[in-house]
């Protein structure tokens, strides 16, 4: 008798192990490229998600996840599609966190992920063309839209005083999209832009471009760039020429990078990027510490969110299918429900299986509105004594 309860024990462990699914999501990101300083704190935001799912055991009957990454360059969309067409079709993945660039996340969306029923959320494409987009559904994003971002940062400049700046902009949907937003509502709120003009990413020399920004003038130089490209080298070659004193950054400049490249030479600059204050965001930063890399980067807490969103969908919708789970995205991730903060998925998931409603906060203070993106906060930051700090959030 003891051996056969024995032997049907172990049945029925093997039957739970064989019922269990390991899926797989996808994470599109620019390891290489103009945000590739970004790009590894913005990954292990997202596994530390797929980690925690993992380990809790409570979705879909024990259901594991891996993340497969892949290089998305940020600004090749040719290489961000076929990366993308390469985690659906050859690993299978049941959804993707990403892409981190507007251009090629416009490209993977429309080419790839619409033609294949594949959910993409992603946690840095702040384009305002990604908010009128034809997704069929499946596009999210965790970072709101540049259309808010340009509203804020004109707050921001104004509220230092500045009445007059110049903009560069890198030449593609994100730059473009950024400036545009940015002059618009700084000169509607009285400001004057003197200059809005691009810069092409990869040039060894910004001289001429920071000549001719200089030439038109301007209290600050606002650069809607790259901090690991084109972006830093407009700064460098202002400084040389000492053509700007002050410069305005937005969400693809604020980086540590900025602090490494150029120190003390840019303190009285400012910038901002999103990023939302509370117990959320402070509880994120500590797992990543403890998880071993620094949370603080820019959109790492987005991804986080974006994957986090994606794994409680398909608990909420009872499938890991894209056609289905999508449905439930904005169900788990605004009210009504029980707040849920970082390292609280377990406790979602409980929710979820007892029939329950769960309200995502997260590390961001997530709230999507439609089409799904996030309404949007921003953390501003300025540079005194060759380093970055928070000096508040709007």
């Amino acid at each position: 008798m003891r051996k056969l309860l024995l032997a049907t024990a172990a049945g029925a462990l093997m039957a739970g192990a064989a019922g269990a699914e390991e899926i797989k999501l996808g994470v599109s990101l620019g390891f290489t490229g103009p945000l590739e300083s970004m790009a590894p704190a913005m990954q292990q935001g997202a596994e530390l998600a797929m980690k925690e799912v993992s380990d809790s055991g409570l979705l879909l009957d024990g259901t594991t996840v891996a993340s497969v990454t892949g290089d998305s360059t940020c600004i090749d969309a040719a290489a961000a599609t076929a990366t993308v067409e390469r985690l659906i079709a050859a690993e299978g993945v049941k959804g993707i966190m990403g892409g981190m660039c507007s251009g090629e996340t416009i490209a993977s969306l429309e080419n790839v992920a619409k033609a294949n029923g594949m959910v993409m959320i992603s946690p840095s494409a702040t384009s305002p063309a990604l908010t009128t987009i034809e997704d069929d559904g499946l596009f999210f994003r965790t970072a709101p839209s540049d259309a808010r971002q340009g509203d804020v940062m004109a707050d921001i400049v104004l509220g230092r005083d500045i009445k007059t700046v110049a903009v560069t902009y890198t030449n593609n949907d994100y730059g473009k999209g950024l400036a545009d937003s940015f002059a618009k509502a700084f000169e509607e709120k009285g400001g004057t832009v003197t200059v809005n003009s691009a810069h092409d990413d990869g040039k060894a020399d910004y001289s001429a471009e920071v000549a001719a920004l200089a030439a038109a003038g301007g209290d600050a130089l606002v650069v809607v760039g790259y901090v690991d490209q084109g972006g830093s080298g407009v700064v460098r070659a202002a400084l040389d020429t000492g053509a700007f004193e002050t410069f305005v950054f937005p969400d693809g400049m604020v980086g540590a990078a900025l602090e490494t490249n150029f120190g003390s030479e840019i303190d009285g600059s400012f910038g901002q990027n999103p990023a939302a204050d509370g117990p959320g965001r402070e509880t994120f930063l500590k797992m990543a510490t403890d998880a071993g890399f620094d949370g603080s980067g820019a959109f790492s807490g987005e991804a986080y969110d974006a994957a986090a969103l994606m794994l409680l969908a398909m608990a909420k919708s009872g499938s890991t299918d894209p056609a289905t789970y999508k449905g439930s995205v904005m169900d788990v991730a605004n009210a009504p429900g029980e707040e849920i903060l970082p390292g609280e998925l377990a406790k979602a998931l409980e929710i979820i299986n007892g029939g329950g409603d769960v309200d995502y906060v997260g590390a961001t203070a997530v709230e999507l509105i439609e089409p799904g993106e996030s309404s949007g906060v921003y953390r501003e930051v300025e540079f005194k004594d060759g380093k970055m700090e928070v000096v508040g959030y709007r």
